[in-house]
């Protein structure tokens, strides 16, 4: 690149608003350094979605953004006593807040946006309720029988952009005969077989679920020119598939009746209830101090599209392309994709809370910094400064809500991760802890995982290495 004064001018900028953010930053980390604490029990498998693996039901559905029961269940035992109420959880994901405080008898309600999430929490919920001896012996016999094979009825299924062409030609022909059985069964066994094709579609699919997109294996005949073939290694059978992942549900739901019970409390799921659609437009029609306690895991600053990581679920349960296209403009501003929402439209009671994040001074460095380098030509996405801008605006009218609808006292317990753009690091749990304490929190605890991630590969290229925290925030209402 050719060396001017502007562009000289442009870097003395750039490393001046990034001495204000290192500046600011070890301020308010100082400033909650006795809030700070490293804790061995909070592993990343512990808070993720890899504790889950080997708990029966919690481990049908592989949903990486989850966190596991094991968390669920230290944070509400820590505080057992303490809790008075129902828990909320505004980003319900696959319920594993729901389900995880059920069994320890404390209602629970969720929010959740993404249709897929709702489907598992429906199914899981029958299985757990519902299931006489004709419907497990109905599962029996399409693991035995495979009723499918011989069914006269091709019941197509839609596809979006980013779906197509995503399974092989048999398997789409299978999927198809699956599902022209299903109407013979009773709603509630057709929401099981429904919900066992969704867990099996990322194994029978040319695709993998790789963090921002969804990646495309060689066989596919889908490859952008420059990239390196890639190959995901064995693509399941449909009829291996299906029948394998049948009988883990089958064989957990028999479970519930054994001494060796899977929910040791099975009455208490008649308390779970979910609220479906966008926890920024259900939330302020909740009732005020009604919960005991906020267990939670918000979508993470780091550009994730749900709707595209999870395009092969939605499009099977019948979602057109503008019907994905409206869900990513719902979801909390996580993506560049997301355009600016007008929060005061939503609730014209959230000048306070939008005020919270305007006023953080942290923030307003980083907003600074990014705008300079957008305008410098220096981001890899132009969207980034508004995506970043709308996702801490969002949080903090989340935070604001979740400080109105808890009772005095009660708990906040958040799972999120720092995130680096352009070579700065953004503290979320410092800013997020700073905005909350604002809004009405103590902040009690912000407990680190031991451990620290690294940034992508293009960050630490340009930036070099910076390695980042995730944390477990521990808020409590004033």
């Amino acid at each position: 690149m050719l060396v001017t004064p502007e562009n000289d001018r442009s870097k003395s900028e750039s490393a001046e608003l990034r001495e204000k953010i290192a500046a600011l930053d070890a301020e308010l980390t100082e400033d909650f350094n006795a809030q700070f604490a490293v804790t061995p029990f909070l592993s990343r498998k512990i808070v993720s979605f890899q504790g889950n693996k080997d708990k029966p039901a919690y481990n049908w559905y592989k949903y990486k953004e989850a966190f596991s029961a094991s968390l669920v269940e230290y944070f509400l035992g820590s505080y057992d006593g303490q809790i008075s109420g129902k828990v909320l959880d505004p980003f319900a994901g696959i319920g594993t807040t729901l389900f995880a405080a059920s069994s320890q008898g404390i209602p629970a309600d969720g929010i959740e946006l993404l249709p897929i999430g709702q489907e598992i929490i429906h199914a899981r919920l029958l299985s757990e309720r519902e299931m006489s001896s004709d419907d497990l012996a109905t599962l029996e016999h399409w693991i035995t029988s495979l009723p499918w094979k011989e069914c006269p009825e091709r019941v197509s299924f839609s596809t979006i952009r980013i779906t197509e062409n995503a399974y092989p030609q048999k398997t789409v022909e299978a999927i198809e005969r699956y599902r022209g059985a299903l109407p013979q069964e009773n709603e509630k066994i057709q929401t099981i077989l429904q919900f066992a094709l969704l867990c099996i579609l990322e194994g029978i699919s040319y695709t993998r679920k790789d963090g921002q997109y969804l990646r495309w294996d060689a066989r596919s005949g889908r490859k952008r020119p420059g990239t390196k073939a890639f190959d995901k290694g064995k693509i399941l059978a449909f009829d291996a598939a299906i029948t394998a992942k049948l009988k883990e549900i089958l064989s957990d739901i028999r479970d519930i009746e054994t001494p060796l019970t899977l929910f040791p409390n099975k009455r208490t799921v008649k308390d779970i209830k979910l609220f479906n659609g966008s926890c920024l437009e259900i939330l302020p029609t909740l009732e005020a101090a009604a919960y005991g306690a906020v267990m939670t895991s918000p979508p993470y600053c780091n550009r994730y599209d749900y709707t595209r990581t999870y395009a092969l679920e939605l499009a099977m349960l019948g979602l057109t392309q503008a019907e994905v296209s409206g869900l990513r403009q719902e979801m909390l501003s996580c993506t560049v994709e997301n355009r600016e929402k007008d929060l005061l439209k939503i609730c014209p009671q959230w000048t306070p809370f939008i005020e919270a994040a305007n006023q953080q001074k942290l923030l307003q460095a980083i907003y600074a910094y990014l705008g300079h380098e957008k305008a410098s030509g220096n981001l890899n996405n132009s969207s980034i400064p508004r995506m970043v801008r709308g996702y801490f605006s969002e949080m903090a009218c989340v935070i604001g809500e979740c400080a109105r609808v808890l009772k005095p006292n009660a708990r906040l317990f958040m799972v999120n991760d720092n995130v680096r753009y352009a070579g700065v690091s953004i503290s979320v749990d410092t800013i997020l802890s700073d905005i909350a304490r604002s809004l009405g929190f103590e902040v009690e605890n912000i407990l680190v995982v031991p451990g620290k991630k690294g940034n992508s590969s293009q960050q630490m290229g340009t930036y070099g290495r910076a390695p980042l925290r995730k944390c477990v925030y521990v808020w409590r209402k004033r």
